[in-house]
């Protein structure tokens, strides 16, 4: 199996007020976005080029929205890079930056 092109740990993943995973994983690899659980589930998945995502002007820097499927996801990651050597998730900055390299859509809410 490919190496993962971005991968977050520890994200919290929601839909509307509903979290559905406080400990969830995101996963982008061979063009695809992957949403699972802290236990490994599949929660949705598409590929990365009819993915949308963007940032909501109203949240704070660690937060995302990822439309995937037709179905709204919110996304909360960290608002810092972790250092070399630190696990945890990345920035949501840098999840845009890797739905954009790999083709998908971003805006700006």
């Amino acid at each position: 199996m490919a190496e993962p092109e971005f991968t977050a740990t520890r994200v919290r993943i929601g839909r509307w007020l509903r979290p559905l995973t406080n400990a969830g994983q995101v996963l982008i690899r061979d063009g695809r976005l992957l949403l699972l659980t802290s236990y490994g589930s599949e929660i949705d998945s598409a590929p990365v080029h009819l993915v949308r995502a963007a940032k909501p002007w109203f949240a704070t820097r660690d937060r995302a929205l990822a439309t995937v499927n037709g179905t709204r996801y919110h996304l909360t990651l960290s608002d810092r890079d972790p250092a070399p050597g630190e696990s945890g998730p990345p920035s949501a900055n840098r999840f845009l930056d890797a739905i954009r390299t790999a083709g998908g859509q971003t805006a700006r809410n």
